[in-house]
């Protein structure tokens, strides 16, 4: 005979802690370090640096048990079964997760030699939180979880971009992104409140089957909910037109933290836009299809044109220039996801490739500039004239990480990517924005090869030796500017960042067929 309680939804139900392990230990390790560096004396600071990579390390490895991809946990039981549930461990978080936290190890190996006084604890505490939430993010199936996981990733964003407490510039990047930010989720947060009043529910897979039979007097108000919540998101990727807080953000902020925007903030952006459109909307393809359509080539068309004018002089900044780069890169990535709406979801698999190949050249690319900002601070695209002729090696690397997100041999992974993407746009029938991403790579060559050919240019002739500026006085000794052509000696740390991301940029160049078999992703 069934029970009452056995025809009705259980409260009471088994967690997979092997599914949720990876941000669990992440999360877990930042509260120690929060704690643990109230009674840590000073010398004994670059421990909590250490436990942080660590953490980064095991979680990465916690992956390793999860390949299956058949973890899903929080579930809606019934007597009957089981139902939709709100984190679900596939493959596709499992690449996402790969992505995110392995952006954030090389940000830790970027951040533990800096010699820039930063409050150890707090910057190791956020940087591991705000990973957590990354990593939570893509395993999300529910857009409440999507929702907390997208603020717990940025909330410690806004705090990290403005830990300089003593730089007026890194304080109003802060303040320049926490209030766009803050907006972008109060808009999200409505159009999640107008989707969850004409569906009844929250759960990505439920969302789909009941927007498909909304009644026609709730119609414009669950397509005014879709549009919406996709705001939010397009927020995190960077794209036009709400793009307007990255340079002076990424400026603004310490090197290692823009490259963390950078790779794990699109990332954790992207993931999130592919769950709404491809799991939870695809009934209203027809409304977000050409929307991010338009907006994919208005972003790769905005950043181009921008990073363009970034080379008009030499006196530019090299971060700003990366800045618009992450832009113009952030629409190539939004291209496939547009085509999904006009095929299937197996074009979703051609974002992640891209993703994963942006991830390390564009970290190899930071980690190069972090080190060319410890003799110039003021990391100008001319301070990299003649690199070649100080640092062999890194100027090798940085001309190789430059082509690949132009996309030219040897970078072969790149142009793998880009021919991917393009393939998806093509067979969506978008030959419109083909050709606009074809026009859009060809201006991108422009600056690229100009920023590589300059790295292998006779060196300037040397400026005396001049007293340091007041913010590098400000920053300690170590920051003191070093007369040109006299390079200093790299932390290991750094220097087995660059050299990590140009070894994998290399493996993947000459097999470019891991990444993309890697990526390949079908979300139903």
């Amino acid at each position: 005979m069934i029970t009452a309680a056995d025809s009705t939804t259980s409260l009471v139900q088994s967690v997979d802690w092997l599914a949720i392990a990876p941000p669990v230990v992440v999360a877990t390790v930042a509260l120690i370090i929060l704690v643990a560096d109230l009674f840590l004396p000073e010398e004994r600071k670059p421990l909590l640096g250490l436990a942080s990579i660590a953490a980064l390390v095991a979680a990465l490895a916690l992956l390793i048990p999860l390949r299956d991809g058949n973890h899903s946990t929080f579930c809606l039981t019934t007597g009957t079964g089981t139902g939709a549930c709100s984190y679900t461990a596939d493959h596709f978080a499992l690449i996402i997760q790969v992505l995110v936290l392995g952006g954030a190890l090389l940000t830790a190996l970027l951040s533990f030699g800096d010699t820039r006084r930063l409050p150890a604890g707090e910057f190791w505490f956020l940087l591991l939180s705000s990973a957590a939430g990354a990593a939570l993010l893509p395993a999300a199936r529910d857009l409440a979880t999507l929702v907390v996981a997208l603020e717990v990733a940025s909330l410690p964003a806004f705090a990290l971009v403005g830990i300089k407490r003593d730089d007026r510039r890194s304080s109003e990047a802060a303040l320049k992104f926490f209030l766009s930010s803050v907006v972008a989720t109060a808009v999200m947060l409505l159009g999640v409140s107008f989707v969850y009043a004409t569906t009844g529910t929250l759960h990505l897979t439920e969302l789909a089957t009941r927007l498909h039979d909304v009644p026609d007097q709730f119609a414009t108000l669950a397509k005014a909910g879709v549009a919406l919540t996709l705001v939010g998101f397009a927020f995190k990727t960077a794209a036009a037109p709400f793009h307007f807080w990255v340079p002076d953000t990424y400026v603004g902020a310490p090197l290692p933290v823009a490259a963390y925007l950078s790779v794990v903030g699109k990332s954790v952006g992207f993931s999130g836009l592919i769950l709404v459109t491809v799991i939870a909307f695809p009934s209203y393809a027809d409304v977000w299809g050409p929307a991010l359509a338009v907006v994919a080539a208005l972003t790769m068309t905005v950043g181009n044109v921008a990073a363009l004018r970034q080379t008009a002089t030499r006196a530019r900044s090299a971060v700003r220039l990366l800045a618009w780069s992450s832009v113009a890169q952030a629409g190539y990535l939004l291209v496939p996801i547009a085509s999904a709406a006009y095929s299937s979801d197996e074009q979703i698999g051609s974002t992640v490739a891209y993703a994963l190949m942006y991830a390390v050249v564009n970290l190899g690319a930071f980690a190069v500039a972090a080190l060319v900002a410890r003799t110039k601070p003021d990391n100008r695209l001319s301070d990299y004239r003649g690199l070649y002729a100080t640092r062999p090696l890194t100027a090798l690397a940085m001309g190789f990480f430059l082509l690949c997100l132009a996309g030219l041999p040897p970078g072969i992974v790149g142009l793998f990517a880009k021919v991917t993407v393009f393939s998806s746009a093509v067979d969506a029938g978008l030959g419109w924005l083909a050709v606009v991403m074809a026009v859009n790579v060809v201006i991108a060559l422009y600056y690229y090869l100009q920023w590589t050919a300059a790295l292998f240019r006779a060196p300037e002739e040397a400026e005396p030796a001049s007293p340091a500026p007041a913010a590098a006085l400000a920053d300690g000794p170590a920051m003191a500017v070093q007369p040109l052509g006299a390079p200093v000696a790299a932390p290991v740390s750094l220097t087995a960042a660059i050299a990590l991301t140009a070894a994998v940029g290399i493996v993947l160049s000459g097999a470019p067929q891991i990444v993309l078999r890697f990526a390949a992703v079908n979300l139903f």
